[in-house]
């Protein structure tokens, strides 16, 4: 049916298609709702998505995405200094972040090792890690990234490198409530509080 419409059409729907969780028919309803909008309205769009590009830069310390460096959240005095989330991407820490519970600090991995899918070791942001956790405070390191394989190989990673660089920081990890196979950007509020409170050291 596709192949049917507008090459233009065909491009949009394709390059929608791209984003998680979007087939082609849920692409194609997205474009034709865009050919609804006003054009000013439309122009307006694209303007942001390009914004997000040249305005948005990875803060020095958490990796996170922002406008000022450093962001909020490390620029904050009143978080704790000793506690360090680590987490896969940007959607998890806005999830762990939301419910106002944990007030330490957070490091972005910048994804979870998968080997199949071409994610390695030197793709993630260890050097970063490694700077955070060596000019810091940090006495504790929160592994948060889920329970899925790949999830597990990176909390095993991370933890060898924490142990043979950093043996004075204490390493824990969510503890239950967390499913198996299931990731931390798709975990409820109160369940995420329990795997917080009683987290357990690696």
């Amino acid at each position: 049916m596709l192949d049917k419409l507008p090459l233009p059409l065909q491009n949009l729907v394709y390059k929608f298609s791209q984003f998680p969780g979007v087939g082609p028919k849920s692409a194609l309803r997205m474009v034709m709702e865009l050919l609804n909008w006003p054009e000013d309205k439309v122009i307006t769009l694209g303007k942001d998505i390009l914004e997000l590009k040249s305005r948005l830069k990875p803060c020095k310390y958490c990796q996170a995405l922002t406008e000022e460096d450093p962001c909020s959240i490390c620029a904050d005095p009143t978080r704790d200094e000793t506690l360090l989330c680590v987490v896969a991407d940007l959607d998890s820490m806005f999830v762990l972040e939301e419910p106002g519970f944990y007030r330490g600090k957070y490091f972005i991995l910048g994804g979870l090792l998968s080997p199949l899918d071409g994610k390695e070791s030197e793709s993630l942001n260890t050097e970063a890690l490694e700077n955070r956790l060596r000019y810091g405070q940090i006495k504790e390191v929160i592994l948060a990234l889920g329970s899925t394989v790949e999830a597990e190989n990176t909390a095993s990673y991370v933890k060898n490198l924490v142990n043979s660089k950093f043996p004075k920081i204490n390493i824990t990890r969510l503890a239950q409530g967390i499913p198996l196979g299931a990731e931390v950007k798709y975990m409820d509020k109160e369940t995420l509080r329990q795997s917080l409170n009683f987290r357990q050291k690696l």
